[in-house]
């Protein structure tokens, strides 16, 4: 009994554990990502969850994967209004890009912010009728009748036995992984190139309170996440068909507000919005221009709604565009650590 004992705890396998590699203009700007305790990223973790994350096996039919609708080439989102299900239903929201989930510090994702952690965002489209469309006992069971996943589960979680709780675990490290910081524009911050002129001109615009007065909601140069990750109604419609975070807090206050997306890598995450209907950079820059619709629950920030917006001129208009397009980040679309 001794010998097989000692031989058992010999055998037992104890994953590799990294660290995020944080970009340079991160280490400047931003405090490091807070990792959960009870999910530490290892080297098993993030390539089981990059398996899982590309594997169709997750849906009911086996023919839809995480990646169907977060393509890593268009910045894990896809180029659809609205993505389509397993049964072909579509539904009511734009795919949401995913980079950076890592230093959302307030720890909501989805438009509406439903979902309180990385790991049960991951969980949510499995059993969605609209998405997969399966049940989590049935997904575990294919797993577990699988030829690689049980081995795959055991070294990364120390137990063959799959569950919903490790299949999320691990997506959810991979999907920490997916960081994009290397724009030209994060280039420029660090001094390794220059703006063209418009490109300069259409980031001051951005930041003029008199012009453009995006970066309350969008970050800046002080923020390279482009984004507050905070919720705002940001004057799309004057009533609402979808009330977006308010149906998650029951809230009517919070009506018509959806979380403020990242500006980074707008060269691939067309159409724009919560529910995609903007589908080139033109419309979105035209809306806070001169399409802004007053509501009961309109945003402060949208300080110029009674005029319909910030009234760019042309040259702004461009310029800005200019700078937004500064933001993508072609070696994270390329990177070989998020392709299938």
């Amino acid at each position: 009994m001794g010998c097989s004992s000692k031989e058992e705890i010999e055998n037992v396998y104890t994953p590799v554990q990294v660290s995020l590699k944080i970009p340079e203009i991160f280490q400047q700007k931003l405090i490091a990502p807070i990792i959960p305790t009870n999910n530490p990223l290892t080297e098993e973790g993030i390539a089981l969850g990059k398996k899982l994350f590309f594997d169709p096996i997750l849906s009911k039919d086996n023919t839809q994967s995480c990646a169907s609708c977060h393509n890593p080439k268009k910045a894990f989102t896809n180029n659809t209004r609205f993505s389509e299900g397993v049964d072909g239903k579509l539904g009511t929201r734009n795919s949401m890009p995913l980079f950076n989930l890592a230093w959302n510090f307030d720890e909501r994702f989805m438009w509406d912010g439903k979902d309180f952690s990385i790991e049960h965002q991951a969980f949510s489209p499995v059993r969605n009728p609209i998405e997969m469309h399966s049940n989590w006992k049935n997904v575990a069971e294919k797993l577990q009748e699988h030829t690689e996943y049980p081995t795959l589960f055991q070294q990364a979680f120390g137990t063959s036995k799959i569950d919903s709780t490790h299949v999320t675990k691990a997506i959810a490290q991979f999907e920490r992984t997916l960081i994009s910081g290397s724009s030209k524009f994060d280039q420029y911050l660090l001094g390794k190139t220059e703006l063209t002129p418009e490109e300069l001109n259409g980031f001051n615009v951005f930041m003029d309170e008199a012009r453009g007065d995006c970066f309350h909601c969008h970050g800046s140069d002080n923020n390279p996440l482009w984004t507050d990750n905070q919720f705002h109604n940001n004057g799309l419609d004057e009533t609402f068909n979808d009330l977006g975070l308010g149906a998650v807090t029951g809230d009517p206050n919070d009506n018509g507000k959806f979380k403020s997306p990242s500006l980074r890598n707008l060269a691939f995450t067309a159409p724009y919005m919560h529910d995609g209907r903007f589908t080139t950079l033109d419309e979105v820059i035209n809306h806070y221009s001169e399409g802004l619709k007053q509501s009961l629950t309109i945003d402060p920030l949208m300080k110029k709604v009674n005029q319909g917006g910030v009234q760019l001129s042309d040259k702004d208009k461009a310029d800005l565009k200019t700078f937004l397009l500064s933001l993508s980040d072609n070696n994270f679309i390329n990177n070989p650590d998020f392709q299938q």
